[in-house]
Formats: structure tokens, C-alpha cells, sequence
């Protein structure tokens, strides 16, 4: 039987969003893509820049009492929180919490490495094709360790994963990490170097040359307000500049913006937000591949305009007022290993990662509307992901057969 050619409405012209209506157009549909400002300028645009093909195992809630302690008393990097966000979240975060105990996450990482695992190939497809090879570093990228205890347990931990995932894993002494990076201002105990991952020197870019081709292949682009989205006799609407645009299928790919448009429509997934930061320094400061300071909470990764420093989890409500305090720390922890440079933006740029409590993401058909799509909840991995959970989504629209399962990702599994 042939493919029947849909009209579609994809919201959100983020990696995820641009990715699926990529993969939906691929697959001979009509693809409208919508969202209240350009491609590539909200979530997409904040990250670091790494196509992670080392992630296999998804970002767990810390079980240890040291790093609960460190963190509720303010003196590790890696989380910060404001009080009145966790009285409203604590439910979620203690799902996240149970889902990262050792039983539940070994349950987990299965399903997600089968995600992680493509992502190399289905980025390099749309590399390919928008003609964005210039932007991608093949060379992966460092995890250094200022400790020597904190180096040895990680670097045991990386090589027996390498080994299980069959990933691409050299671990460097302090000697050899100063020889590959001879920019770095003091000696450290060590690094752990991931070979396999693709970095991009202005992910941004990378989602606007995804889109520009799908405009060049005859997609439409329109902005417009997502929260506006109905059912319209047997299809979608939304409204957009130029009046309202209808479609029989419509996909949710709006990251950390799901959970306001799906809740008026009776959905109640167990979604929240990780705030960060990031901001540019000028020139790259001698560093030739992306590094992530470990004990410091911060990753430096040199980009088109700049060195970027960005931040790890703030949990604090979505619409709260910018407090940039891991961002601070991170230039004072960063000047101790290189030559920092003046700022570039007058100010830190803040957005919000999209996150759910068993950290899988949520695709698949709406459980209780006909010719709704859901694609989001990528948490650290949205950029990542994109093209991965792009592609499975438009094989599940077009009745073709999964080239993953989808059963682990789909919103029923929320009950």
C-alpha cells in the first residue's frame, strides 16, 4: 500500500523540531514549521555544542549524602536552586531521584544508549546536506580532573564503559593532557578524552543550516504563537502571522514550553526544567577541544565568538528573574586554568533544558487526541538527539517500520 502524504504542523523550530520536520519532509509530507522567533535562537542556541555519542547513560539524580550536602549548602557548582522553585517541583525531582537508583537507572540505560548510539550517523546525513561541514570539530572532547582521586575513580569508571558501549575512550595523565593542551595554565591530575563525539563551533548555526534546507526543499516556516494550538475539525490549527495555519497532523516539539500548551489539553506528564547559563570570552584561550572542569561544574568550549562557558542544573522556576551565581564561579575557576578574555554579550545568556523524572524522552501519538505527536523531554541531549528522535517520529507519523523501538520513549508509560 502507499504512504498516504500528510500536512503537518511541527511546533518548535529547535534542533528537535527542525530535525522532525527535516525527517518529515524526507518522507514526502507538507511540513509547516512554527515557532515565535527564528530557528535555532531559544534552547538550541545555549548548549555546548557537542554531538555526544559518549552520553550512553542519561545525567542520574546524585544518591550520595557528600554531593546532596554540597549542593544544599551551596558549595558545589554543579546545581543551584531557588527555594520556592523545589517546593514546587520536589514531587518530580523525587520521581527523578527513585528512577536514578541503582535498580531503575540500569533499566534505563539500555533504552537510551539505543538513542545515543545513532546520533553521529543522523547528524552527519544533515550535515551533509546543508552543506554545514565547516562548523564540525571530529575530534571529541575532555573531562579533566584538577584531583587525583576524583581522576582515578572517573577514569575507572569511563574505560569500563567504553568498554561495554564500544566507545572511543584514551585517558590522559598530567603530563600527556599538558602536552595535548598546552594552553592550560596549570597542571592538572589528568583527563579523560572521548573520541567518538563531533563538536560544533556554533550550534545555533547549525540548527538555522538545517532549516534554511528544509525551506530550500519547498518547507514552510511561520512564525507563530504555539500556545494558540487547537483542534480544528479533523486536523490542528495555530495562529501565525498571516492568519491561522491548518494541518491534519500536528507535532509538539517545544522543549521546555510542552508542559504550558499540553496541560489545557488535559496532559499531566511529569516534566520539569534545568535552567543554565552560558557566555563568551574573546579569543578561545589556547584550548583546542571543548573541556569539561569536572569538579568545577563548567565547560569551556571554544566557539565562533569565543571561548563559552556554560553552567550545569539550576533548578528555579522557568519565568524567575536571571541568577547567573554558577556562571560567576565558573570565570573565577576558569582564570585558574587559562587566560580568560573579556566578556562578549552585556549579559549571560539563560535558558532551560527540557527534562523528565526517568530521563528518556517523550515521542510518540498523543494518548487522547487523535493526530497529535509528541517529541520532547531530551534534557542535556536535545542537540544530540534531534535528528535521532526527529527521524523515529516521522517513521511512526508515516506507518514505516521504527529503526528504533519506540516503546520506551512513548507518553503511556506515564499511565
Amino acid at each position: 500500500m502507499a504512504q498516504k502524504h500528510k500536512e503537518v504542523l511541527v511546533l518548535g523550530a529547535g534542533i528537535v523540531g527542525v530535525s522532525t520536520a527535516l525527517a518529515l519532509q524526507l518522507r514526502g509530507h507538507a511540513v509547516t514549521l512554527v515557532d515565535r522567533k527564528m530557528p535555532g535562537l531559544e534552547t538550541s542556541y545555549g548548549n555546548a555544542g557537542i554531538i555526544q555519542r559518549e552520553a550512553v547513560q542519561p545525567y542520574a539524580f546524585p544518591r550520595d549524602i557528600g554531593t546532596l550536602l554540597r549542593v544544599a549548602t551551596g558549595r558545589s557548582n554543579d546545581a543551584h536552586y531557588h527555594l520556592d522553585a523545589l517546593w514546587q517541583v520536589w514531587p518530580r525531582l523525587f520521581a527523578y531521584w527513585r528512577s536514578s537508583a541503582p535498580s531503575s537507572y540500569a533499566e534505563i540505560v539500555p533504552a537510551y544508549s539505543r538513542l545515543i548510539e545513532k546520533c553521529i550517523d543522523e547528524h552527519a546525513f544533515w550535515i551533509e546536506q546543508a552543506g554545514a561541514g565547516e562548523l564540525i570539530h571530529k575530534e571529541g572532547w575532555r573531562q579533566i580532573y584538577r584531583s587525583r582521586e576524583a581522576f582515578d575513580a572517573a577514569a575507572s569508571e569511563a574505560t569500563a564503559a567504553a568498554r561495554e558501549h564500544g566507545l572511543g575512550c584514551s585517558v590522559l595523565g598530567s603530563d600527556e593532557l599538558a602536552s595535548a593542551e598546552p594552553g592550560l595554565q596549570r597542571a592538572l591530575a589528568g583527563a579523560i578524552h572521548w573520541t567518538d563525539p563531533w563538536s560544533v563551533r556554533d550550534p545555533g548555526d547549525l540548527v538555522a543550516r538545517y532549516a534554511k534546507l528544509f525551506i530550500r526543499r519547498g518547507g514552510r516556516f511561520a512564525l507563530g504563537d504555539a500556545m494558540t494550538l487547537r483542534q480544528q475539525g479533523a486536523g490542528w490549527s495555530v495562529d501565525a502571522e498571516g492568519g491561522s495555519v491548518q494541518a491534519e497532523e500536528a507535532v509538539v516539539a517545544l522543549g521546555p514550553w510542552a508542559d504550558a500548551l499540553l496541560r489545557p489539553l488535559g496532559y499531566r506528564l511529569p516534566l520539569f526544567i534545568k535552567r543554565g547559563y552560558h557566555r563568551h570570552y574573546e579569543g578561545h584561550a589556547g584550548l583546542r577541544l571543548p573541556m569539561l572542569d569536572v569538579e568545577r561544574g563548567v565547560m569551556l568550549a571554544p566557539m565562533s565568538r569565543g571561548l563559552r562557558l556554560t553552567t550545569g542544573a539550576e533548578f528555579a522556576r522557568q519565568d524567575a528573574a536571571s541568577t547567573p551565581v554558577q556562571l560567576g564561579r565558573a570565570e573565577q575557576s576558569t582564570r585558574e586554568l587559562v587566560p580568560l578574555g573579556k566578556p562578549v554579550e552585556a549579559s549571560p545568556w539563560l535558558g532551560s533544558r527540557p527534562c523528565t523524572v526517568d530521563m528518556k524522552p517523550v515521542l510518540g501519538a498523543a494518548p487522547r487526541h487523535k493526530g497529535l505527536w509528541f517529541n520532547f523531554g531530551h534534557a542535556h541531549q536535545g542537540f544530540t538527539l534531534g535528528p535521532v528522535t526527529g527521524r523515529l517520529l516521522a517513521e511512526l507519523i508515516s506507518g514505516e517500520p521504527a529503526f528504533i523501538d519506540p516503546a520506551p520513549y512513548l507518553a503511556s508509560r506515564f499511565g
